[in-house]
């Protein structure tokens, strides 16, 4: 089970590397095809990021639950809403398998 856990943090940490990555090399101006993703970025995406994202969206709508009677006295509920739980369901629910940006279109119309 040990054995397991670490392959599985070792995997996931391979895989969150490779996607800061290819942020960093298109913020250096390198071009990436987001557009079309390759085979392992959609394989890593299902089996890593949709679970961890769906995760993070059902904790957040919990969090958002929890701190509902303090943000409604502060008048910031639609902000806590934003940030909690509609934020990650758009990156979770929102985006073709691999892609990195939000958006459910694979391929850019050039203007």
């Amino acid at each position: 089970m040990r054995l397991l856990r670490h392959t599985t943090a070792m995997l996931a940490g391979l895989l969150l590397a490779g996607s800061v990555l290819a942020a960093d090399s298109a913020a250096f101006g390198y071009e990436e095809h987001v557009e079309n993703p390759g085979i392992f970025a959609m394989v890593g995406d299902l089996i890593i990021a949709r679970p961890i994202g769906a995760a993070i969206t059902a904790v957040g709508a919990a969090a958002f639950v929890v701190s509902l009677p303090f943000t409604v006295l502060a008048g910031n509920t639609a902000e806590a809403g934003q940030e909690l739980v509609v934020r990650p369901g758009r990156e979770t629910f929102m985006r073709c398998l691999g892609c990195t940006k939000t958006g459910y279109g694979r391929k850019q119309q050039a203007e």
